[in-house]
């Protein structure tokens, strides 16, 4: 079974001649397959190339407009899959969309550091950025009933949404599959970085990451539980977000004096991936972190929908020094919106501090009678 990707729509829109865009995205989440869908659009006129084949190396060595003229002749779309494995791959790109008429460009990376690293300067006002996510619910959705929807909850909430494993049948490949990808493929990748050396370190930050998931995070404390410095701790964890394993939730304030403003939260890229890390994958009956992965998912999927519609929403939590809190604050033209969310039938009262400074604000309480519609919002 093949799921449409959103994003697939828009990059199809936005592709212009002598324009690149970039695609990122943690790999196995299908950019080649996505990229190579776009690609059969263009017939004959594409040329597919992968950063990680030397003959691609060889390919794109001899820097020149000529070399580039020769090699794009009758292309109008150029395919660069693992970009970022390209030397000066920036100036070649500039090269191209600077002096070949008519070609469009599409170069994909599974780091956001790495490659953007690479294309940064040379491609300003030049290209143009999609991130691509493990599916959305609104993905899946085009492909299952609401009764569907209503009996895959757990199973997302266990096991994440990675193709992969959203498309197997059998729980113990999904497990496999998931443990695999944090060990051959998400650590590899960070661990690729200058001067990243210590995986069991890395590893155990994550672990602590992800056991404090939906908590205000010290990078003092992890320092300290670690045996490594606060500044090597956030390091790390912008590492983990630029690999795309984990991202972070600021704090909403307008600077009153009981408002929480300089604290964050982390969340995972994907529910499946966070319970490879601590190896459970127990059902839900069973766990004491069920409304953990519960506001973990929303607001990944929250995060998955702004991303995906091309939205410019901001998305925050909101705390006070007394304890009051609302899981995410959704901010979008000046204007404000709260939701909360429940595993259970619980209907909890919007806070008295958070009512009385943002009264024009609405407020919802999200649980599994109404989370569709939360995410279609």
């Amino acid at each position: 079974m093949s799921i449409d990707r959103t994003l697939y729509a828009r990059i199809i829109k936005q592709l212009k001649p002598n324009k690149a865009l970039l695609l990122f995205g943690a790999r196995r989440v299908g950019k080649t397959f996505l990229i190579t869908q776009i690609a059969e659009k263009y017939g004959k006129e594409v040329l597919l190339l992968n950063g990680e084949d030397n003959d691609t190396l060889a390919l794109l060595a001899d820097k020149s407009i000529a070399s580039y003229r020769r090699l794009l002749n009758k292309v109008k779309l150029l395919v660069i899959d693992e970009a970022q494995n390209i030397p000066d791959i920036g100036q070649k790109l500039k090269l191209m969309t600077d002096e070949v008429k008519g070609v469009s460009i599409i170069a994909s990376g599974s780091s956001a550091f790495d490659l953007l690293n690479k294309v940064g300067e040379p491609l300003v006002g030049r290209s143009q950025t999609f991130r691509l996510y493990p599916f959305s619910q609104a993905e899946l959705a085009a492909k299952e009933n609401a009764l569907e929807t209503k009996q895959n909850l757990e199973h997302r909430l266990l096991y994440g949404s990675y193709p992969d494993v959203a498309l197997a049948d059998d729980d113990e490949q999904k497990r496999e599959y998931l443990r695999n990808i944090v060990n051959a493929y998400l650590l590899k990748d960070i661990l690729a970085f200058d001067g990243i050396r210590n995986s069991a370190k890395m590893y155990d930050l994550l672990r602590l990451i992800a056991f404090q998931t939906g908590n205000e995070v010290s990078f003092d404390e992890l320092g300290t539980q670690l045996g490594m410095s606060k500044n090597t701790v956030e390091r790390y964890l912008d590492l983990l977000a630029k690999v795309f394993v984990l991202f972070r939730l600021q704090a909403y304030s307008q600077n009153l004096r009981k408002e929480v403003s300089r604290k964050s939260k982390w969340y995972f890229y994907d529910t499946g991936i966070r319970n490879a890390i601590i190896n459970n994958f127990s059902p839900l009956s069973l766990r004491n972190d069920t409304g953990t992965l519960w506001e973990n998912y929303l607001i990944l999927e929250r995060f998955k929908q702004v991303n995906n519609t091309g939205k410019y929403n901001e998305l925050f939590f909101w705390r006070t020094y007394d304890g009051q809190e609302i899981d995410l604050i959704e901010s979008s033209d000046g204007k404000l919106e709260a939701f909360e969310f429940k595993w259970g039938n619980k209907k909890p009262q919007i806070p008295a501090a958070f009512a009385k400074t943002y009264p024009e604000t609405p407020y919802h309480v999200i649980n599994k009678t109404n989370y569709i519609d939360f995410l279609s919002h």
